[in-house]
This record gives structure tokens, sequence and C-alpha cells, in this order.
């Protein structure tokens, strides 16, 4: 919307426009829209501008839909609620565009109106116009009309009521796909707004009809409607109701309908209850773990941590493990790689003893998976299993197949492994991790790849915090230093980046002592790229070091760097030497 300063342009200019041939005139037009209204006023707003939009037949879909989002918030400049329903003609003319996205907006929009409207204006002028819609011709009207009834429907007296609901009915039985499909997607919303005792009549009624609809498109929508009406049905009603629905629906004929049972399956639970979640829905969804299709064991895999937490750790061994063993070596990349990503959160839910006997054996079997994502995330989660099976046994177990995943020939799996070393060096302690995992982190340094190349820098800052400058100075410090021989000018530039992350962590007399010296002698070094990093370098280790270390050492430095031949080395000395005159002036 525009600001109220705007400079308000001359509104025969912006009507000229919106009839221009060029789109983004009109585009502009629209969106200009406030603008109009303001210099117009309110009565002429009302008068002129609104007519006008309703009669304008632009055919371009852009335009249209700005004009819906637009006349979505155009109350204020109507003159405000008690005229709010001259915004509902052109609306209503946008609802009927054969276009979906310019419909849905319109429909957005007439449900904000229609929710700021007085009730006698609902009933005078919106309900009228949900009416003409559901008795559209073309089906994109009818279509639109299924999402207006919530709004319509609290306002109106019961015979309106009871015309509203009638209406609504025959949507969900109307001839063309489409407009079922818009009333079944629509039904939780409408059930919301209705009495308790039309709610168990008709509205179950309605939902019966879509749930046995002929179009899978049209079944999988309702669906979403059992989770809906579930919430607001009284349990023994919901049991009877909605449960065999379901039931029904994990085994209907189209995978489509069953794969969204299974990712609405947590939602379907919380409506029924744990009761009949145990009962019923256990074999359900056993069913559709080890469903023919891959796409529904995907999402039924997906749901596996969340659906056992409903369940008794027993009933979990008994009756999900089993279909959890068999999806980790599924034949599908996908479904071991949904599996992997929650089989973590099942150790909590079964505790250490089922964990260690069941579920090791699964991680191991994942761990080694060929296919990256799966050993990914496997490797993310491994905190909720230490929190149950402690470090130990977690590192005599998986640690063999970390060290091996180190140095998978995948490098974003070795890069989760690397930002997963700090929290294992953390749990494992100094010992085992000097033992197991301090050559790898070196080895990470001199990688083909950057990003690794780089999470090694910042993995080595991140363990010299953890274990302290003294710990650092003793292991990690002199094989930093030694890399800065390497032949690739790519594997010294990693080492430079090591020494700015380090620096600050081991305070100004190492860095004065063994990292400087460093840095000063990759000054001589005949790439450019080395030289312009030692600048940047450099420059870091300004806030770092004694301001006379600054003078004696650093500046000289950055002075013979910025008479270097490289255009690129003499802008980062200038940029460096600029730092160390700031630093110099505060202080």
């Amino acid at each position: 919307m525009a600001t109220i300063d705007e400079p308000l342009y001359p509104i025969a200019i912006l009507i000229d426009e919106l009839k221009n041939e060029d789109i983004q005139l009109r585009l502009n037009s629209i969106r200009r829209l406030s603008t109009i209204a303001r210099a117009l006023g309110e009565e002429r707003t009302r008068k002129e501008l609104i007519p006008f939009l309703s009669e304008n037949n632009d055919d371009d879909d852009e335009v249209l839909l700005a004009m819906a989002e637009e006349l979505g918030v155009f109350i204020p400049y109507v003159g405000g609620v008690e005229h709010a329903h001259v915004l509902l003609p052109p609306l209503e003319t946008l609802c009927t565009v054969e276009e979906t996205c310019v419909r849905d907006k319109a429909v957005e929009s007439l449900c904000r109106i229609g929710a700021q409207m007085k009730e006698s204006d609902l009933v005078d002028w919106f309900v009228p116009l949900v009416k003409r819609l559901a008795a559209g011709e073309w089906f994109t009207a009818r279509v639109s009309s299924c999402g207006l009834f919530h709004v319509a429907y609290p306002s109106s007296p019961d015979q309106l009521k009871a015309e509203l609901r009638s209406i609504y009915a025959q949507m969900c039985q109307d001839d063309t796909p489409m407009v079922r499909r818009a009333a079944a997607s629509n039904l939780g919303k409408f059930a919301a707004t209705i009495e308790q005792h039309h709610l168990k009549t008709d509205i179950m009624s309605m939902f019966e009809d879509l749930t046995q609809d002929d179009q899978d498109s049209v079944r999988l929508l309702a669906v979403e409607g059992c989770a809906a009406l579930g919430k607001l049905l009284e349990p023994q009603d919901c049991i009877a109701s909605i449960l065999p629905v379901i039931v029904n629906f994990s085994q209907d004929k189209s995978w489509r309908v069953r794969y969204m049972v299974a990712n609405q399956l947590y939602e379907l639970c919380e409506a029924v209850g744990p009761e009949a979640t145990r009962a019923d829905l256990v074999p359900a969804y056993v069913r559709l773990l080890r469903d023919n299709e891959a796409e529904v064991r995907i999402a039924a895999a997906g749901k596996v941590t969340k659906f056992c937490r409903i369940l008794s750790p027993h009933l979990a061994i008994q009756h999900i493990l089993p279909c959890v063993k068999e999806l980790s070596t599924d034949s599908s990349q996908h479904v071991r790689s949904a599996l992997a990503s929650v089989i973590m959160g099942m150790a909590p839910v079964l505790g250490k003893d089922a964990t260690i006997e069941q579920l090791l054996p699964i991680f191991l079997s994942l761990l080694k998976d060929e296919f990256p994502d799966v050993r990914l995330n496997i490797i993310s989660k491994l905190e909720q299993v230490n929190q149950v099976i402690g470090i130990d046994l977690l590192s005599q177990s998986l640690l063999p197949a970390i060290v091996e995943l180190a140095e998978d020939r995948h490098w974003r799996v070795r890069l989760a492994i690397i930002e997963y070393i700090p929290l294992l060096a953390s749990q494992l302690g100094v010992g085992f991790f000097d033992d197991k995992l301090g050559a790898l982190c070196m080895q990470w340094l001199e990688d083909k790849v950057f990003s690794i190349r780089e999470a090694a820098a910042t993995n080595l800052k991140r363990l010299a915090e953890d274990f302290g400058p003294e710990w650092a100075m003793q292991h990690i410090v002199p094989e930093v230093l030694e890399k800065i021989n390497n032949p690739h000018y790519l594997y010294r530039m990693t080492v430079l980046r090591a020494i700015s992350l380090l620096a600050p962590v081991m305070g100004a007399d190492i860095t004065c002592q063994k990292l400087l010296p460093v840095v000063i002698a990759s000054s001589k070094d005949r790439v450019p790229n080395i030289k312009f990093n030692v600048a940047k370098v450099l420059q870091s280790l300004v806030s770092v070091l004694d301001q006379s270390v600054v003078d004696k050492t650093i500046r000289p430095c950055l002075v013979e760097l910025s008479e270097d031949p490289d255009v690129d080395v003499r802008y980062f000395a200038g940029q460096a030497l600029q730092a160390c005159d700031q630093v110099m002036m505060s202080s």
C-alpha cells in the first residue's frame, strides 16, 4: 500500500494507465490504487473508482491478482466498515476468473472484508454473494463460493443457516470434481462455525459423501477433514464416525490417499485419542509402513518417532520395531533417508535396554548405507542416542563407523562429521579425542573441497576453546604451522585462515611468539593470493596484539605489501593499514 506522503498522481493519467496496452503500466496503476482513492476521497472512490474496477475487463492474470490483493485492504478508502459492501462486486467478478491464484486471492480478500463487516451487512450483502457464486453456471464461481461459507454462516438467521448448509451439501455432490475438491478442503473451516447438533447430522453426511467420492483427489482432501472434524466432535462421536473412515482410507486403492493418511497420521491419532490409536490405528500404521508404494512408506517412516510416543514402549517394540528393521534395508533410498532422519528420536521412547539391543544395529546399518543422505541424517542426530545409552557404549559401537565416514567420498558427509566433532570431543574427553580423532582433524585441513578446509579451520578454533590454549599449543598449533610449507598455495591459505581463527583463543603471547612469525614469512610468498590473505590475517591480528608489536612488526610488513605489483595485494594491504591507524587513534 502507498504511504500517506506519496505524491498524488493525476487521476486521469492513472486511469489511462489502467487501460494501457503495456502490462507493467497497468500493474503500477493497480498497485497505486490507494493513492487514487485518497485523491478522489471516500465518496468518489465508492461512486467512481470501484464501479470502474468492477467493469475493468483486464485479461492479464498478474493485473487481476494485484487488484484482488489491493481490494482486500481497501475498507479505509471507501469510508470504513459501513461501506465495506461496495468492495464486494469487483471481488465477486474476480472469483469467477479462470486463473486459480487470482480466485484464491479474491476469496482471501473477501474473507478479510467479511470478517470486518457488520452482521446486518453480512446478511444483506455477503450471503447473497455466496449464494450467487454457489449457483454460478461456470465451475470457477462454485469453487470460490466454498471458501466463503465459514464467513457468511455465523451471522445468518436460522432459516438462512439451513439454506447455506443445504447449498454446501450440494457443493459436496457437484458434478465437477474441482468443486467437490474445494468443498472437501474447506469443510473443516465451515464445520468449525456450525452448531454441535448440526455437526453430527448435516456435516457428517457431507463428510461421508466426500469420503466415498470416486475421485482420489477429492478423497485425499477428505483425509485432512478427518483431523479437523475429529477436533470438533466429542471423543465418542469421533471414534464412531471418524475412526472407521481413517482405517478405510489407510487401505484405499489410491496410493495418494494412503500417502495422505500416512502424512496426517499423527494429527489423526490426536483426534481419536490414545485408546483408539492403540487398538485400531496401530494395525493401520503397520500396513502403511509395509505399503507397496515407496512414497507411502516415506511418509509413514517420517512419522515413526511421533507415533511411538503415543504408544507404550512395549507396543512400540512389539508392533513398530519389526517394521523399522525392514525399512532400514528398504529398496528405496528415500525411505531409508526418511527413517534415518527420525529414528534417533526412538531411543528416548524405547529406553536404554531396547535401544542397545534393537536400535543400535539399525543405526550401524544406516551409518554404512551407500546413500550419503541416509548417513548424514544419522550423524546429525547422534546426540539423542547419547542421552539414552551413554558415551562409552556409543563410542564403542558407533565410533568406528564415524571414523570411516570422516573419509567418505561425499564431501557433505565429511562436512557433517566435522561439524559434529567438537560436540563428540567434549563428550568423549581429551584423552579419547587425542587417540582417535586428532589425526582426522589435521587431515581435513588438506581436503580437496574448500568447504571442508574452511570447516576444519573453524573446528580447530572450537576445539581450542573447549580444551584450552595449553592443550591447543601442544596438539594443534605445531601441526598446523608445519603445513605452511605445503607446495600447493590453497593449503597454505587454509593455514593462514586457521591462524586468524586460533589467534583470539590462544592470546597475545602465543600469537606473537608462534603464529605471527609464520604470517610475516608468508608475506614473501610468490603467490599473490597468499600475500593478500596475509594482509587480511594481519588486519585481524591488530586487535589481538599489543600496539608495540603492531608498530614494529605488522605495520612494516603491510607497508611493503602496499607497494606490491599486484593490485589486490595493494588493496588489502591498504585496508589493513587503515585498520591499524583506527586502532591507534582509538587507543
